[in-house]
């Protein structure tokens, strides 16, 4: 992504950030990662204090601003078992949108996954499904953005579809109205009461250096099953690690507890379709490498679904 950089943002969005923070910022690290063209800064401010910032604008990027609001209304209402970032405040004068985020000291796991980070990520993802939910934290329903994603598979123009390694393409058109059907299914599947992350991969873990795990970046917060974010962790397992026995992950780790037989090859189904479609789509303006991800996610999470519909 070609980010902003802290001194991008505007001199008066800049001064609420440092009301918030209640110094002024002497120094401001950008982070690369992730999937925003907007501002991602670690900053420290003159009396030591240190936070997360992250900020856009529609000038930026049309969606952005929309995405961070709704990351702060979420993660201002999550309990505090959750092991998420605290929300120190948000600045938002109607075109710039800022959140001041409690900056975590940690690292991203290790790609390819090794075995006991993986671990320790889906034993948080257990103790996060365990959590109970107060009513007023704003989160969709799972279940209703996978019936999207099985809606997007209707959106497709198989006949536009570009080659994809190994004859997945054809293998797509040749099974396209049984990877609709099954994303019907997976919106069913994936029911639940549960807090889902919704967007479990690597660059969206940090490991403590005591191995505790904090899982970061919750726009897209939803309620469903308690199994969700650890299936779709494992599509990042498989992205790293085209080899990785991740059904025997499936079949040992007790997060997948009460998943129903058929419901991991639903939901991927539905995440496939989300891939794809969005795949093909133009780019947006200063994420240049995004549809490539996409298209890259597809691929991964399509080769698992033909593994898993030839058993």
């Amino acid at each position: 992504m070609t980010r902003l950089a802290w001194h991008d943002i505007p001199g008066p969005v800049r001064a609420q950030i440092e009301d918030v923070l209640g110094g002024r910022v002497v120094e401001a690290v950008s982070q690369s990662g992730g999937f925003s063209p907007g501002s991602a800064d670690r900053v420290v401010t003159a009396d030591g204090r240190r936070a997360f910032v992250k900020a856009a604008s529609p000038a930026v990027n049309v969606d952005t601003p929309a995405i961070h609001r709704r990351e702060a209304a979420i993660t201002a209402k999550l309990p505090a078992a959750v092991p998420a970032p605290a929300l120190l405040g948000a600045v938002d004068d109607g075109d710039w949108i800022a959140l001041v985020l409690e900056d975590v000291e940690g690292r991203h796991p290790a790609t390819p996954w090794q075995p006991r980070e993986l671990e320790a990520v889906l034993d948080t993802l257990q103790l996060v499904a365990a959590v109970e939910l107060p009513v007023d934290v704003p989160l969709v329903e799972v279940s209703d953005a996978l019936a999207g994603d099985a809606a997007a598979w209707r959106a497709i123009d198989l006949d536009a579809l570009p080659p994809m390694r190994g004859g997945l393409d054809t293998w797509v058109r040749t099974h396209f109205d049984g990877l609709v059907d099954a994303a019907t299914r997976g919106a069913v599947d994936a029911r639940g009461d549960r807090l889902v992350h919704y967007d479990t991969r690597a660059d969206n873990l940090l490991i403590r250096q005591d191995g505790t795990v904090v899982l970061v970046d919750w726009p897209w917060g939803a309620r469903g099953a308690g199994w969700f974010d650890a299936l779709s962790l494992l599509i990042n397992v498989r992205y790293y690690e085209p080899a990785a026995d991740i059904e025997r992950t499936i079949s040992q780790h007790a997060v997948f507890d009460g998943m129903p037989a058929d419901a991991a090859t639903n939901v991927l189904a539905g995440f496939a379709g989300m891939f794809l479609s969005s795949s093909l789509r133009p780019d947006p303006p200063r994420m240049p490498t995004l549809r490539m991800f996409q298209r890259d996610q597809a691929i991964v999470t399509l080769d698992w679904l033909r593994t898993r519909w030839q058993r």
